[in-house]
């Protein structure tokens, strides 16, 4: 289909350019029109329209998504016709990989696209929840509820991975200073005592400052093969990270793991409990939602455990005897669903349960970031004291003898 370039003017004056598909100019005249523009100019320009595959490469981030979905949901509840938003948003984005996809799902809902069938087209920006929550919402005639409850959603998500986040930059940082400091005094401060025993005859060293010799040299003589052994296990964790069998046992010693898999469990409840919620209260299908869940949750154990209660309550069961089997989830939150099935009140009472671990998960991270800095600082210091001591070791030696002979 031809693509032409428009420049067009609002009811307020101003002025806005930019191309679309269509079959004619007389066509994409009386579109604008339509849409309550006044045009100037249309002209068939040579640019193609993005595709998919000029889009294929990059990822649109969660927070222009989040920001992508509040304006649209606002713009939507102000009565703004669906083209008429998608073109504004379109222009106004600042991501350049974003504004092409709007772009596209502009050009497929003017040709009679659903808009959830448009979307679905772009799985690496919007994801089987968004698609499925404005499907929903185009099913129930409630589009403009679906948005709301969407961007809402996305809004808590974001903010629950922005306080993970920041919890977890202070200890790279202090990592990052720490191996920092030790590579340069074993480069540069520990050859210099290397040479300063070699002045002193000094033959035989403890085994502390020998050992610390030695690493020393193997930085500065062998360090691509510290390098290259990173690099290889790195990409051997990879590698069996994307088998079914390796991503298993990854995924259950992260759950299992010392602090940090207690506060990966209460994160990836919280989303299950607020995902599953925002499905259900928007009138999805409980066993399309939990599809949606199990897709969307990064840890494949629990995945396949809200798996395993989709095929036991297509059988017939209850929601909550597959996840209490399971042993994953906790007695509380079984218990709570339980309350929430027999109540008919499940969609609530889920989002309970996911309020409850957004705070737990706030909580554990105020702690955690409070006990890690004077950790941090306790293992830094016992390794440039433990460098201090095995360069002075030798010459408290040489000292000794010297003060032994006089």
């Amino acid at each position: 289909m031809p693509v032409f370039q428009y420049t067009v003017s609002d009811a307020t004056g101003n002025v806005r350019s930019g191309t679309s598909e269509a079959e004619s100019e007389e066509i994409l005249t009386r579109r604008l029109q339509e849409q309550g523009f006044r045009v100037s100019a249309v002209k068939k320009t040579a640019k193609k329209k993005s595709g998919a595959s000029q889009v294929a490469f990059g990822r649109v981030k969660l927070k222009d998504v989040s920001i992508f979905c509040r304006q649209f949901s606002t713009m939507t509840d102000a009565g703004v016709s669906l083209v008429r938003t998608l073109d504004v948003l379109g222009e106004q984005t600042q991501n350049v990989l974003l504004k092409r996809i709007i772009q596209e799902i502009q050009v497929d809902v003017e040709g009679g696209a659903n808009l959830s069938a448009a979307m679905a087209k772009h799985p690496k920006t919007f994801n089987n929840l968004f698609v499925g929550l404005i499907k929903a919402g185009e099913v129930g005639g409630v589009l403009e509820e679906a948005l709301q409850r969407l961007s809402f959603f996305m809004e808590k998500d974001l903010e629950l991975k922005r306080k993970v986040k920041g919890a977890m930059t202070y200890p790279v940082i202090v990592i990052i200073v720490a191996v920092a400091i030790v590579l340069g005094l074993c480069t540069f401060i520990v050859p210099k005592f290397v040479d300063l025993f070699k002045d002193l005859g000094v033959k035989q060293l403890p085994a502390p400052t020998q050992m610390l010799m030695d690493f020393s040299t193997f930085l500065k003589s062998e360090w691509y093969i510290g390098i290259g052994i990173i690099f290889l296990v790195w990409g051997s964790i990879k590698l069996i990270g994307r088998t079914r069998i390796g991503r298993r046992v990854i995924d259950r010693m992260k759950l299992k793991a010392p602090v940090f898999g207690p506060l990966g469990r209460k994160v990836s409840l919280a989303r299950f409990s607020r995902t599953l919620g925002t499905l259900l209260v928007s009138g999805v299908p409980i066993l399309q939602a939990l599809e949606t869940v199990a897709a969307t949750m990064n840890n494949v154990i629990l995945s396949d455990a809200v798996m395993n209660a989709h095929a036991r309550i297509r059988e017939g069961d209850r929601i909550r005897d597959p996840l209490e089997k399971s042993g994953q989830f906790p007695p509380m939150v079984v218990h709570m669903i339980s309350i929430g099935e027999e109540s008919g009140a499940l969609d609530q009472m889920l989002t309970k349960i996911g309020e409850f671990y957004e705070s737990e998960v706030d909580a554990q991270l105020q702690s955690l970031t409070a006990a890690i800095e004077p950790i941090m600082i306790v293992v830094l210091g016992l390794i440039v004291g433990f460098i201090v001591i095995s360069l002075f070791m030798p010459l408290i030696a040489v000292i000794a003898n010297l003060s032994g002979g006089g």
